[in-house]
């Protein structure tokens, strides 16, 4: 195995002789024959351990055997503790992607501050097809069902050309220890059922299914690319770029036989999805103005040009002027009106204040760092940042979170909380009712 795993790296030059390589090492088998592969093919590694704190004692154990073994090599190793649980609630993420996110952005740091070439993960051909299943399952594109890359910007997978019956065998022979993570023997998580309840199924029907997709993934990799430099060639002919602006051409878009496919693989890198992208080609024969937003941009059909720019360029502030019945801002449309019905039956998007206490012209804009404001029924200022974090906002959408200000202190929170120095009070002769309409 030591041979076809150089083999493997020389062919798709994954790496040469003198790179430092960093190795993600958890403990389980697949990390551990990888370590012991890259220690017998003579590369200056160093090993990164991220302990996610989510099994008790379990993840103390693995950690300690990572620690443990190293030393006996003479290897450095990295470890970091992360507080999982808290970071997937604060981001609204499953705890799989939270942990993702958490020992990616390490790494990547790790790379660059200890100058490593390279972070090599232990993803094996069985890893490979059961996330191409996965991802079908759930309606992948065509990007996603061609595997995980054996290269990702610094990111290498040497061993995607072993089964795991392959590592296991080398681990035997080799006398390698590991460590077994209880959850990898349950059907809690999606890609377990998947491991122990369908690839059985596929194995029986076919015992080289391995290797026989392992064949057709090379053959949709090439014809991914083919098709990824022709929609290259095409995107050159009909649009054009002008700052952070791209524009894309109505009348030669509707020429094509699938408009809304075409705009898609152009706009999915910044968050358009399918549906979102064929309602943005419907629209072309209609009123120009129609505008699309995915978490970072903002697609407006013109005239002439679909214009797709960051959803950050609307930076710009509103002044709403009394007697001013609605203003628009990125995403958001604001309506104002006056009423003399106090009575507090409102959704999040909507805010009723006392209106002898707001002083024209009102500021509306992105929240600050430095905000401040005093949440309706607290009692006492508290930072925005600290109380979009304290309702779980996720970062997407704290990037569109706005305020409406009056006379530089803050009146509503959009969408979330008004100032209780503005609130209706039995006092109150006449409100100001605000509603906020997220275009997206």
């Amino acid at each position: 195995m030591l041979e076809a795993f150089q083999s493997y790296i020389s062919r798709h030059r994954l790496a040469e002789a003198g790179d430092r390589i960093l190795l993600a090492v958890s403990g389980g088998l697949d990390s551990m024959v990888m370590l012991d592969l890259f220690v017998q093919a003579g590369y200056t590694v160093g090993v990164a351990h991220a302990n996610f704190q989510l099994r008790g004692a379990e993840s103390e154990r693995d950690e300690a055997f990572v620690r443990q073994r190293c030393q006996a090599l003479g290897i450095v190793c990295y470890g970091q503790h992360f507080n999982t649980k808290n970071y997937a609630e604060v981001n609204h993420l499953s705890t799989q992607m939270a942990a993702r996110e958490l020992r990616y952005t390490w790494f990547n740091e790790l790379l660059e501050q200890e100058k490593y070439h390279w972070l090599a993960t232990a993803h094996q051909r069985d890893d490979n097809m059961e996330t191409v299943l996965m991802r079908w399952i759930k309606g992948g594109g065509l990007d996603q069902l061609t595997g995980i890359p054996m290269r990702n910007g610094k990111i290498i997978r040497p061993l995607l050309f072993a089964s795991r019956h392959e590592i296991l065998a080398y681990a035997n022979a080799r006398q390698i220890t590991w460590v077994e993570d209880a959850t990898n023997h349950t059907d809690n998580y999606q890609r377990n059922y998947v491991r122990h309840k369908i690839m059985p199924h596929i194995l029986e029907i076919n015992p080289s299914a391995g290797v026989t997709f392992e064949s057709g993934l090379e053959k949709m990799r090439g014809s991914y690319e083919m098709m990824q430099r022709g929609l290259g060639q095409l995107r050159d002919s009909i649009t054009r770029q002008e700052g952070n602006h791209l524009f894309i051409d109505k009348t030669l878009l509707s020429m094509l036989d699938n408009p809304a496919f075409v705009c898609y693989e152009w706009l999915r890198p910044w968050g358009f999805d399918l549906d979102r992208c064929q309602q943005m080609v419907s629209s072309l024969q209609g009123t120009s103005g129609s505008q699309f937003f995915s978490d970072t941009h903002l697609a407006v059909v013109d005239r002439e040009a679909i214009i797709v720019s960051p959803r950050e360029e609307w930076s710009h502030e509103i002044l709403l002027e009394e007697g001013q019945d609605k203003a628009a801002l990125g995403p958001w449309k604001l309506t104002v009106k006056r009423s003399a019905d106090t009575r507090l039956n409102r959704d999040a998007n909507s805010a009723v204040v006392d209106a002898d206490r707001v002083k024209f012209p009102l500021v509306w804009r992105k929240w600050r760092s430095g905000d401040f404001f005093v949440p309706l029924g607290l009692g006492h200022r508290k930072k925005v940042s600290d109380f979009l974090i304290d309702e779980k906002v996720s970062r997407n959408r704290k990037n569109v979170v706005t305020v409406l200000e009056s006379a530089g202190s803050i009146v509503w929170v959009v969408g979330f909380r008004v100032d209780d120095r503005y609130k209706v009070t039995s006092e109150t002769r006449s409100v100001l009712v605000f509603e906020a309409i997220d275009l997206k």
